[in-house]
Parts: structure tokens; C-alpha cells; sequence
């Protein structure tokens, strides 16, 4: 699947094996914050 970025990328999420967005695995997810929600991730995400 695929979802479409604010500045207009393409990026591709893979949820087959655990959850994948671009080349980053998700370690920790929805983590509560006083100023939103946190996902930890593997790899840095870089755009374009």
C-alpha cells in the first residue's frame, strides 16, 4: 500500500510483516505524549 505525503512523495507502508513505512520499521507505536503521539522508528525517513 501507499499513501501520499504532504509535500506530494509517494510513500510505501508494508504491513505483511509487522508495519514498514519506506525502509523504516516501526518499533514502538502510539506511545502518548502531552503533545501528541509518538512512533519509534529504526531508520531515519528521508523525502523526495
Amino acid at each position: 500500500d501507499s499513501v501520499t505525503s504532504v509535500e506530494g512523495s509517494t510513500i510505501r507502508i508494508d504491513c505483511s510483516d509487522g508495519f514498514e513505512v519506506k525502509n523504516a520499521t516501526v518499533i514502538a507505536a502510539d506511545i502518548e505524549a502531552d503533545n501528541g503521539i509518538i512512533h519509534v522508528i529504526d531508520n531515519v525517513i528521508l523525502m523526495g
